[in-house]
């Protein structure tokens, strides 16, 4: 450090001690004078050179210098180049965290001390409406509006806050959570629970609607219970009937808790598709004849076999599915009212449908019959003795065949349930049957 500037020096005193038994004293001092300006216009000549690049520093311009210049430019040079090095360290660490942040599901916006942004992921520019270069520096309140977030922000609490937001695909579901971070400023976390919600609300609904549901024949069973008991004298005309009203009711507690065990075993993930080969003609000569001892005549009914192919798939979850819509269509269609069930390809797809002349629905109701519980006339449905779950099974079975259930219905004319099924669920069959075959 010291010796690089004090070597100049030592060697102009040593040339001044040379000339001095040649020059004299003054000529020794002259020569040593000389030498030291000399020294002093190189100093100050780098040290410009130095100022000057100070101004606009840049690693390529840096001037090198001679003597102890040259040591003080390799220092700096050294140092540059370790802060470039470290400045492009920052850089890829601040692109990754921005990366990172960018591809979070949730949303993040960074407060500093006095609530303004610094930074936010684009997450929550969906989500609270920010424009990360257009709102840095503002404060988020001036922007997100809701009195309830401001509100939030100003409480300074750890405790999530549930945010209702609306949006133009509809209303979304908001966790929103803040948590200090860095002396005074504050991550502002937010996540769409709008699925979770609608779970949770299903849940309830479907709790409301089971209870419900039970509590009719229960009522049922136990008032007859009563009565039954408190007679003195059994009144046999009395006994037989209120034994087949328990009946009833009882075969229709029984046949809600099989919908319901049916429903939890299609949505286990514990259970798997099991795969063979299903013979679907055959299976539709089978519920043909179910479907004419549940209608008992009352109706006429068709069966048309357009082609004799086979499908992958689970035999008792189809038979599940067919027999559902098949016994769907006897119980809403009137009397003396016409059914066709029909298994063939539409439009390239092997297609197994249902057509009746029934009451027909509503386009309003068609989106939700396949709800748990959902009835267009809650009345008619109980007393055809459905359960309100057939076609929630339906779209549960053909989901895991990867299939679709396609509802087309006039109201006063009639409906026609299809289920069309991809070409990769196709199975030649092995006795191909005839084009056309009906009964």
């Amino acid at each position: 450090m010291w010796g690089r500037p004090l070597y100049p020096v030592l060697l102009a005193g040593c040339a001044a001690l040379v000339c001095w038994p040649v020059l004299g004293t003054q000529g020794a001092l002259a020569v040593l004078g000389v030498a030291l300006v000399g020294l002093l216009l190189h100093h100050l000549r780098n040290l410009s050179h130095l100022y000057r690049w100070s101004q606009r520093p840049q690693l390529e311009t840096l001037p090198t210098g001679t003597g102890a210049w040259e040591y003080l430019s390799s220092h700096l040079l050294r140092m540059l180049k370790q802060q470039r090095a470290t400045e492009t360290r920052l850089g890829e660490a601040l692109s990754r965290f921005q990366l990172a942040g960018a591809a979070l599901p949730d949303a993040v916006v960074i407060l500093d001390t006095s609530g303004r942004i610094e930074w936010c992921n684009p997450r929550a520019e969906e989500y609270f409406g920010l424009d990360n270069r257009r709102d840095t520096g503002q404060q988020i309140t001036y922007i997100v509006r809701n009195p309830q977030f401001v509100e939030y922000l100003s409480a300074n609490t750890g405790e999530p806050l549930v945010l209702k937001v609306l949006r133009r695909e509809g209303e979304m579901m908001l966790a929103v959570q803040q948590v200090p971070y860095g002396g005074n400023r504050r991550l502002v976390l937010g996540r769409d629970i709008t699925r979770w919600e609608r779970l949770e609300t299903t849940r309830r609904d479907f709790v409301a609607n089971v209870s419900h549901e039970l509590r009719t024949p229960l009522t049922v069973v136990g008032g007859f219970l009563e009565t039954l008991e408190d007679m003195d004298k059994p009144d046999p005309e009395m006994t037989r009937r209120a034994l087949e009203l328990m009946r009833q009711q009882t075969s229709r507690m029984t046949r809600l808790v099989e919908d319901l065990l049916t429903l939890s075993r299609l949505e286990s993930t514990q259970n798997p598709l099991r795969e063979e080969d299903v013979d679907v003609p055959e299976m539709l000569r089978a519920l043909y004849q179910d479907a004419q001892v549940l209608s008992g005549g009352r109706h006429r009914i068709r069966i048309a076999l357009d082609s004799g192919e086979w499908l992958k798939g689970s035999t008792e979850e189809l038979r599940s599915a067919f027999g559902n819509l098949i016994s769907n269509a006897v119980r809403y269609t009137p009397e003396r009212g016409e059914i066709e069930i029909r298994w063939g390809v539409r439009d390239g797809h092997l297609t197994f449908s249902v057509q009746d002349t029934g009451i027909g629905i509503e386009p309003q109701h068609i989106d939700r019959l396949t709800e748990r519980f959902y009835r267009v006339d809650r009345s008619r449905s109980r007393e055809t003795g459905g359960t309100g779950l057939g076609l929630a099974i339906v779209k549960h079975v053909l989901s895991r065949h990867n299939a679709r259930l396609d509802i087309r219905s006039t109201p006063g004319k009639g409906s026609t349930f299809s289920s069309v099924f991809p070409d990769t669920r196709r199975v030649s069959a092995s006795h191909p049957l005839s084009a056309g075959a009906s009964a």
